[in-house]
């Protein structure tokens, strides 16, 4: 977690502090379920609650030395707890195993950080409905495989993006839901020890529901499934980020990344305005479906657990989490503050000659009656003295006899009317935003 591409409230969930306090909290959640099932005495409980404290940093500095002599994180904070309560800390973890603490915590923070995702995720796309009503009716290119296509406007291009984040917000749902899920069940999930009503109530006061069946372990389709939610809403980020990155480039500009007073782009080349917020979301978004392939490579253990997972999300976990919660925050305040060009792009829809409007031509021409490959051989072949000879569209078209032998030189002026291809924009923005 480099503070370079962190935020202090998603980083705050994942400090060993946190940690540490969520630990407490499953084992009294746990401890309180005993005593409701008369397995525990009321004053072991009273005790425990009482002196179980917060936790600082000199406490986990504490915590960690012992583990130094245990080689087990979850052991040392027992008896580092056994310390601080006295005899009645013999009455936490009864019954449980490690991952009852480990996995139900990891619930806890997933769950939490989910949170801080949806409401960067609702910054992200109130910014890009803002900025797609303001720009519903500027008309741009549209380009295919790079190349002039028609015309589309730049709302339209954000209503898309919109659309997109939709999606991504119902994944990440989802995955919160999925992956809300904790344990009391012992060593290899039978509940030997610790009856389901214990699990059943410790899942209650922890805000979790408890998983219907585990082993050692919650088992990992649910954590593969919440961050690969990350890495799709990820690939969405890059995909507008490249975007923007295209439409910055000096030959287009007809966005540009706000550039602040003072700012530099260039040690070397003083004139310098790069896109380096949507350079660096291309590149984050590169780690996070790196995560998401460990998350997946984690599903596969032996038996009813073994510890390869272990490691890979102590990294994944908060690193993933950060990063995303980084991306979202850096999107929404690009998005916020981009420069829009309406002037460039409009020189940039003037650039090809009025060719752009070759398929109106040939509509109509086939809806006069010509066969739609001669009407084509029309149209391409006035389109292609733009490309070859510099002739304008229009004035190669009113120069084409054939042509005038179907259409009139009115009917050619009325495929260039300014307006057509964006005389939908509000049924389009009612289906995506519901109203227009």
């Amino acid at each position: 977690m480099l503070p370079r591409y962190s935020r202090p409230e998603m980083v705050s969930l994942w400090s060993p502090e946190a940690r540490f306090r969520r630990w407490r909290d499953v084992e009294l959640a746990a401890l309180e379920g005993m005593v409701a099932a008369g397995i525990a005495p009321k004053e072991a409980l009273a005790a425990c609650v009482a002196k179980a404290g917060d936790f600082t940093p000199s406490d986990s500095a504490k915590i960690d030395e012992i583990e130094k002599t245990t080689k087990h994180d979850v052991i040392a904070f027992l008896t580092f707890m056994e310390e601080r309560i006295g005899p009645e800390a013999r009455w936490l973890h009864w019954g449980m195993t490690s991952s009852d603490v480990l996995d139900t915590s990891l619930a806890l923070i997933l769950r939490d950080a989910s949170t801080l995702l949806l409401t960067g995720l609702e910054r992200v796309m109130k910014a890009i409905e803002t900025r797609a009503h303001e720009h519903k009716l500027t008309p741009m290119m549209g380009r295919s495989h790079g190349i002039h296509a028609e015309p589309i406007s730049f709302g339209h291009k954000l209503a898309i993006w919109y659309d997109e984040l939709n999606r991504a917000k119902r994944r990440l749902t989802q995955a919160r839901e999925v992956i809300s899920y904790g344990m009391i069940s012992g060593a290899v999930g039978t509940h030997a020890h610790l009856p389901p009503s214990v699990e059943v109530y410790a899942m209650n006061k922890l805000g979790l529901t408890p998983a219907p069946a585990s082993s050692q372990i919650i088992q990992r389709d649910r954590h593969a499934e919440f961050f690969s939610a990350l890495a799709l809403l990820g690939c969405s980020i890059e995909k507008f980020a490249v975007e923007i990155r295209h439409l910055q480039r000096t030959e287009v500009r007809e966005v540009e990344e706000n550039f602040t007073p003072g700012q530099k782009g260039s040690s070397a080349m003083p004139h310098k305005r790069n896109p380096i917020l949507s350079e660096n979301l291309t590149g984050l978004s590169r780690l996070l479906r790196g995560y998401s392939l460990s998350a997946l490579e984690n599903v596969a253990l032996w038996h009813e657990r073994d510890i390869s997972h272990s490691s890979v999300e102590r990294m994944i976990g908060p690193d993933a989490t950060v990063v995303a919660d980084f991306m979202l925050h850096r999107f929404a305040g690009l998005m916020e503050n981009l420069k829009v060009y309406p002037e460039h792009m409009k020189k940039n829809l003037e650039l090809l000659g009025g060719v752009v409007n070759s398929q109106r031509l040939l509509l109509d021409l086939a809806r006069r009656g010509m066969d739609r490959q001669a009407a084509y051989v029309v149209v391409q072949r006035n389109a292609m003295r733009f490309f070859e000879e510099g002739v304008d569209f229009k004035t190669a078209l009113l120069a084409d006899a054939d042509l005038l032998e179907v259409m009139s030189a009115a009917d050619i002026e009325a495929c260039f009317a300014p307006g057509y291809h964006l005389r939908h924009m509000d049924q389009i923005f009612e289906r995506v935003f519901g109203h227009a």
